[in-house]
Parts: C-alpha cells; structure tokens; sequence
C-alpha cells in the first residue's frame, strides 16, 4: 500500500509517499480502512526532530497521528467493534500510522464516529479534542462561572477549547485576527482581543485559568492576567517535570532533564503566584466517545479548513505549516 513515510528527520523532503506492507492487526488491536486524516502541527514538529528526546520512533515509520475509517478486521480479544464500524483514532504515539490506507489501533485508542460527521471532519476531531478535553477538564477543572482564557482560539485545538470551555459553564476570552473573530464568536467566545493590535495582558485580570496554544510571549503573558493559585496549562511552550512523569511515564532522567529546560518558565511563572503546566494529551477511547457524544447532542462542532486529497499531502502540510488554517487541515482518500 501507498503511505506517507517519515524517512528521518528534517524538512519537508523527510517524509515521502511510498510503498509499505498492509498492517496485521495482532491481540487487542483494530484493522481500520482509513477515509481520512487529520494534519497537526505535532506531525510536523515530530519530522523537524523537536521531539525526538521525549518520543524515541524507529525510522522510517508511517506518519499520522488521527484518523477516522470503516473497521476492515479485529485482532483477538477485540470486543465493542464490528467490521463495518465507522471509527476514529488518536493512534499511539510511538506507532503513528494514520496516513495509509489502513492502520492498525489499540481497542482502547478508538471510539466509534459521531453520527453527524462525516469521514473528514470526523478525522480532524482526535487529537484536538483530546487535547482540549484534557486540558480545560482535567487539568484546569473548569466548572461554571469560572473565566478561561485560551491563545489562538480560530485553529485547530482552539476552535474546540472555545466550545468544550463554554460547554463547562465557563467565559471564554481568546485571541484571533480579524478574519477569524467572527469564527471564534460563534463558537462561544465572549471577549476576542485582535492580537495585532493589543496584547491581551493589557486588558484582561483576574482569569481563573488559561490554556495556552500559541506559546512564546503569550505564555509568560497569561501567567500576568490569571488570580493568584491559578494555573496555565500550555502545549506550545516548555516540557516540565509533570509532563515526564504523568503525561510520558518518563523514569528521572528524562524528568530531570526537564526540570532543567523549564526552571526559567516555571520561575516567571511562581513570581507570579501561579502554576505551569505542559501537557502531553493522552489517545483515550472513551473521551473520544464523550466527544462523539457532544457532538451528536449538538454542543461541541468542528472547523475544517481544507480537505485535502491524500496524493497531495506534502501540499497539505505546507498549508498547515504556513499557519494560517482556520480549523483542521485534512486528507482524504
């Protein structure tokens, strides 16, 4: 079959389509016929070698993090799924494999579609909605009434924090440009701050938590608007300590090394009198389910941006990594 492979590490030229074997699925693990994909920036950033001292990958490896398809074959002790299902996945980490046709996923990674998408907006879902559900439930425990602010809220992960934050009772205050500010409204936010104009820090106080997406000054900045105890939970910035042991299963010396490489982010923040934290989202069957369930009950909407064929993936990645998507860049086959 015809995949898209990561060779090693480096530019665009580092991952190629090209011929790999068909996936067996072995104990505990689901066959999908994958219809589509979704493109994140963690794709990217995993080709570039950025995460290469947190997830050790043995190469060349079928890229892709989502995605969603029909079951084609259950391995044994598989229970819950049926050929024919219609699914969607975060894979695992260390095994990526979305951008073939068929991918092999472990039963507790998959969750069955919701049924008011379609295969491609259904494969842009996974990894952002895990990422936000985790962030603004589990981490930031947003319950109503509370403020969020959340960087960058017309992208992929944005557009979902804003309705999942609204969702928990919360008010939502993000940035986007112009272009995206009627996008950003419509999800739920109620105060849009035009990042080219003014910085947020300047007009917001005393938020009760902050998710941010967009890292660099952003992140320290959230630290300046937030109540005192609270926290910022960032996926662009800084690993730290929590992220190697709860997010990584890291031992102490991945936990040690990054101790070191967050003191200076973690210190801004304590001058602060708030707390930082990194997070790795983890692939869950039965989140997906929670989301596959808001978006069947009419909370929860995604936000595509193109949908891409997948002969044309290299051409969908330098979209995405122009960084002007408003939602999810997605392949379809």
């Amino acid at each position: 079959m015809r995949a898209y492979v990561l060779t090693r590490y480096g530019g665009a030229d580092a991952m190629e389509l090209r011929e790999v074997p068909e996936p067996v699925p072995g104990d505990g693990q689901v066959l999908i016929r994958v219809r589509a994909a979704g493109l994140n920036p963690v794709d990217y950033k995993i080709r570039q070698g950025q995460l290469r001292p947190i997830t050790r990958l043995r190469l060349p490896i079928v890229a892709g993090s989502e995605l969603s398809g029909v079951v084609e074959g259950l391995g044994d002790g598989v229970s819950g799924f049926a050929v024919g299902d219609r699914v969607f996945a975060r894979v695992d980490k260390r095994r990526l494999g979305a951008y073939a046709p068929l991918a092999v996923v472990d039963q507790s990674y998959v969750a069955n579609m919701p049924r008011a998408l379609g295969f491609a907006d259904a494969a842009g879902l996974p990894l952002a909605g895990l990422t936000a559900l985790q962030a603004l439930r589990d981490e930031l425990n947003v319950t109503p009434g509370n403020r969020v602010f959340i960087s960058g809220g017309a992208g992929g992960v944005g557009t979902l924090a804003i309705q999942i934050a609204s969702h928990l009772g919360a008010a939502v205050a993000t940035t986007a440009s112009p272009r995206g500010e009627e996008l950003v409204r419509s999800l739920g936010a109620d105060t849009v701050i035009d990042y080219r104009e003014q910085r947020f820090a300047d007009v917001l106080r005393d938020y009760d938590a902050a998710f941010d997406l967009t890292g660099g000054r952003d992140l320290t900045d959230c630290f300046a608007i937030l109540k005192p105890g609270a926290t910022t939970v960032s996926i662009a910035g800084v690993p730290e300590p929590t992220t190697a042991r709860v997010d990584l299963d890291a031992g102490p010396l991945l936990t040690a090394a990054l101790w070191a490489a967050s003191a200076k982010i973690r210190r801004r923040a304590r001058r602060h009198g708030v707390r930082y934290r990194y997070l790795f989202m983890h692939p869950s069957g039965p989140d997906l389910a929670e989301l596959a369930r808001l978006v069947d009950a009419g909370k929860l909407r995604t936000v595509t941006d193109r949908v891409f064929p997948f002969d044309d993936i290299a051409e969908a990645f330098a979209h995405l990594e122009r960084g002007h998507a408003k939602g999810k860049v997605i392949v379809q086959w």
